[in-house]
């Protein structure tokens, strides 16, 4: 089963369940794609999916601490909800000594030896962990094996 045909069977699931917000989750991850694919008018893959619930999950952990810091923690307790449903759907997230162990690698396949190497490493561990770590991670997954 496609990751297409398993978000619109967790759509009716969650209609027929009264999930609001995993119904809206869906609804949302199906809206991005159809608008990725619409504007590059292209018919995306699975991996094409991932990198945009990907894309969704990054805007959710970008805006939590604001939440945070404004004290509205009704909000803060749907946007976890929403980042757990989205979770569900990538692939499993590397840990932080796995990333390392593919940030220093990258370091050797590279020959990076200081932080001005950063572009090569990051242009190099990106396309291996896609969807399996966030980008933050692994930059500083970098800094910590370079300093």
């Amino acid at each position: 089963m496609s990751l297409k045909e398993k978000l619109a069977d967790d759509l009716k699931l969650a209609m027929k369940n009264k999930d609001v917000i995993r119904k809206n989750v869906v609804q949302m991850i199906r809206a991005a794609v159809l608008q990725v694919e619409k504007d590059n008018k292209v018919t995306l893959d699975d991996e094409g999916i991932v990198s945009v619930i990907a894309k969704q999950l990054k805007q959710r952990k970008d805006v939590l601490p604001d939440y945070e810091k404004s004290g509205r923690n009704d909000l803060i307790a749907d946007l976890k909800k929403e980042m757990d449903v989205l979770m569900e759907y990538l692939p499993k997230q590397l840990t932080a000594e796995e990333i390392e162990k593919v940030v220093a690698e990258a370091i050797e396949a590279t020959g990076a030896s200081s932080m001005k190497d950063m572009g090569r490493i990051m242009a190099a561990v990106m396309p291996k962990v896609k969807g399996m770590a966030d980008g933050k991670a692994i930059n500083e997954a970098a800094k910590k094996l370079l300093s």
